[in-house]
């Protein structure tokens, strides 16, 4: 797939850290992923670790907000992937479509068990050694976009020829 209008779309449901959610948000606004927040979310929307991590990149951003997931769901059909530390299938063996959403969960809860159990052929994880809990939630989701990306070809980002060696 190398069309110039792909669509990413990140969901990020109940987030609780600002920090991950503003580095979350930059990773959107340079791939040109659309970011959706279901909440309740653990900070407000103006809270300065949330700006600081996004530095000067929230006017890049194409960011909408939810009040839970019916509401997400009722507003997004599409293609669902679903990021569990708890999923048998690598998230390097699905092919994203264009306008697929990736779901990413509280960082100390992951996703709710119950959309887990109803989407179980959707879901999908980052392989990583037994005892360890889980990856960061930014680098989970900086992984998931490279790689639809990289599927993709990249699609609009700026490619090596244009830079002076």
């Amino acid at each position: 797939m190398t069309a110039e209008n792909n669509i990413l779309n990140i969901v990020l449901v109940e987030p609780q850290i600002p920090q991950n959610t503003g580095n979350i948000a930059r990773t959107c606004a340079v791939t040109g992923a659309r970011l959706h927040i279901v909440g309740p979310a653990g900070f407000v929307v103006d809270d300065t670790k949330l700006k600081r991590a996004g530095l000067d990149y929230w006017h890049m951003l194409d960011i909408t907000w939810y009040d839970g997931l019916e509401h997400f769901f009722s507003q997004n059909p599409g293609e669902y992937h679903f990021f569990s530390t708890k999923a048998p299938k690598r998230y390097t063996d699905v092919v994203y479509s264009n306008n697929c959403y990736l779901f990413f969960g509280r960082e100390d809860a992951g996703l709710p068990e119950a959309l887990l159990q109803k989407n179980l052929e959707s879901c999908v994880r980052i392989p990583m050694i037994s005892d360890a809990r889980s990856l960061n939630l930014s680098n989970s989701v900086a992984i998931a976009v490279y790689e639809t990306l990289r599927q993709w070809d990249f699609p609009a980002l700026v490619s090596a020829s244009s830079y002076l060696l």
